[in-house]
């Protein structure tokens, strides 16, 4: 029998279970496949080598249905941009077109997450988009005060870099090459290399198309009522997952301060009876006149994530996760900013913080490392970046693990004969650092040294956390080791660093980079 018409059960209220499992896995394929398109497509090392990239298809309405397993910060809130495109455009968005997005007020997180947006029709009906892919990509330079578009003293958003709202990047199928150099060239602080920007966002088109053919010919198959009922379905398992989830919760609540000096509350609300749960961030700082300012859309991704982790079945992350949840984000808080703040921080640090607060007042595991060790160095011919790997936090049952992406992000780092391949740098260390984790009946995972010497003068910047605040423990479980951040000048002289630095850096400094260990879990 035809799968076209086998709709029965895409017509009623209840999903066949068999199918809903095929429906959960094909969605999530076709993430995934977008993403294998979007890493060997790419040109820079950041997409290609450190996977700091994410795919994912959205409804109609421009809901989250599935994602591949890729950077949790982008997943969680790439469904703000591509709703704020729904929203602005409307009925303007037209068969072809390919839109980009980076702005953190207007569905976005900081600006060198770029988003691609690329709306499906239908064969037969031109007029209203049925599904929507994207692809958000880190892009290893997007201008601003220092190379790597991570600046750690940035104060505003112009400084940050070119902000993208809904750019037309593709009209009608027509690459519009000329305009988006001129965004990337006209700006106070430009693009460093636009040719690597270009050829990356090519590759997020490309990573849209496969993801376009592939929903068609989910519709070819199945047909359209069974396809879009389905991304319905998908959702209604996901809530009704976190709902079992959250049956398991107590209320809570807990606050954690950052080396800056800003505090997170969070509170935690269980309605055991509707089996809803209220997350109130009252009480966290005001926003800063620093970049660790986090937009509301990072805020809400690094909630979907912790629910999601809560949750035992194999479910994809979708925005069905979310509807269980009331979230409360005091406007003006340093959670949800008003422009021109400057953001770059919030996006990589202020969310890891975010989650080991939310993990804490649920009583569910000590603190991570905390941070993602965001470092940077560069001039006008090379750009780079990357996140630095830490100790992950002990919980109950399980101890924390050591030298691993905590959280938030889910990077690698660049393969050490490519990073001294494609960079005038040679990687002198990279080793676990023993007894950083904290301890107790379950110990926090270790964190890492990470040591890397410069062959030509390049500016190099570091934006880190828990230099100063401990990663702490949970149930009188210790607390992890702080990072430390300092230089060995070719002299042999140490010079100390901050959480937040940049620094010249002459042929033969060795810039060192020890990263926090994970808090402990119980009485040893």
């Amino acid at each position: 029998m035809n799968a076209k018409n086998q709709q029965s059960n895409s017509q009623s209220n209840r999903p066949d279970p068999v199918r809903l499992e095929i429906f959960n896995n094909l969605y999530q394929f076709i993430a995934e496949q977008m993403g294998i398109v979007l890493q060997n497509t790419a040109a820079s090392v950041n997409i290609k080598e450190r996977l700091d990239f994410s795919c994912a298809i959205f409804d109609a309405h421009g809901s989250l249905v599935a994602n591949a397993p890729h950077i949790p910060v982008h997943l969680g809130s790439m469904d703000a941009s591509v709703s704020s495109l729904i929203n602005d455009l409307g009925d303007k968005i037209k068969p072809g077109d390919v839109y980009l997005s980076n702005n953190p007020y207007n569905g976005g997180t900081h600006l060198p997450d770029v988003t691609a947006i690329t709306p499906v029709f239908s064969e037969q009906d031109q007029t209203i988009p049925i599904f929507y892919v994207a692809s958000r990509g880190h892009q290893a330079d997007l201008g601003g005060i220092t190379p790597g578009s991570m600046p750690p003293f940035s104060s505003n958003i112009q400084e940050e870099g070119i902000l993208l709202d809904n750019f037309l990047l593709v009209e009608r199928g027509n690459f519009r090459e000329a305009a988006i150099r001129e965004i990337l060239a006209d700006h106070i602080y430009p693009a460093r290399n636009p040719e690597q920007n270009i050829a990356d966002f090519q590759a997020q088109i490309a990573a849209n198309n496969r993801g376009v053919m592939e929903l068609l010919k989910m519709v070819e198959q199945y047909g359209l009522e069974t396809v879009q009922a389905y991304m319905q379905f998908v959702q209604d398992n996901a809530e009704a997952a976190v709902k079992k989830a959250i049956a398991t919760l107590q209320d809570g609540e807990f606050s954690c301060e950052m080396d800056n000096g800003a505090k997170i509350q969070v509170k935690v609300t269980i309605n055991h009876e509707q089996l809803r749960a209220i997350i109130d961030f009252t009480g966290t700082s005001s926003q800063q006149d620093n970049n660790f300012n986090a937009p509301a859309a990072v805020c809400k991704a690094a909630i979907l994530y912790v629910f999601r982790t809560l949750v035992q079945d194999n479910i994809p992350l979708n925005a069905g996760c979310l509807k269980p949840l009331e979230i409360i984000i005091p406007k003006g808080c340093m959670l949800n900013p008003q422009c021109p703040a400057a953001v770059v921080a919030g996006n990589v640090e202020t969310s890891q913080n975010i989650t080991d607060c939310l993990y804490a007042a649920l009583g569910v595991m000590a603190a991570s490392q905390g941070t993602m060790n965001n470092f940077t160095f560069g001039n006008d011919q090379y750009q780079y970046y990357e996140t630095i790997c830490g100790g992950s936090g002990a919980g109950q049952n399980f101890n924390g693990t050591d030298a691993i992406q905590t959280q938030m992000t889910n990077s690698r780092l660049t393969d050490p004969e490519i990073l001294e391949l494609r960079f005038p740098v040679l990687l002198e260390e990279f080793s676990i650092r023993n007894a950083s984790g904290g301890n107790g009946c379950n110990c926090g995972g270790n964190g890492v040294v990470r040591k890397i010497r410069f062959l030509e003068k390049m500016t190099a910047g570091i934006l880190s956390n828990r230099r100063q605040v401990k990663p702490f423990g949970l149930n009188v479980g210790t607390s992890g080791k702080t990072g430390r951040n300092y230089l060995k000048k070719q002299d042999q002289s140490i010079k100390e660093l901050g959480s937040i630095a940049t620094v010249e850096m002459e042929p033969g400094d060795i810039f060192i980079i020890e990263t926090p260990g994970g808090g402990g879990y119980g009485k040893n």
